[in-house]
């Protein structure tokens, strides 16, 4: 959980996901179906994201590299 924006976006999709999954279940309609492979690909690209390693910063005060 590195950056706020793509952990949020993570959960996010986990969350519609799976209230996708329980409209289709609770809606009281017999004819409609939970799409159960678009909610487990959406929940494993949304632990994807929480676990993104991105928006590392740079150390500015790095003094190794001079300019000539």
């Amino acid at each position: 959980m590195n950056n706020r924006n793509t952990t949020m976006a993570g959960i996010g999709a986990i969350c519609v996901a799976i209230g996708g999954v329980l409209t289709a279940a609770f809606d009281g309609d017999p004819s409609t179906n939970a799409d159960f492979a678009s909610a487990i690909a959406a929940v494993i690209a949304g632990v994807g994201l929480i676990l993104a390693k991105d928006a590392k910063t740079v150390d500015k005060t790095d003094s190794t590299t001079t300019n000539v």
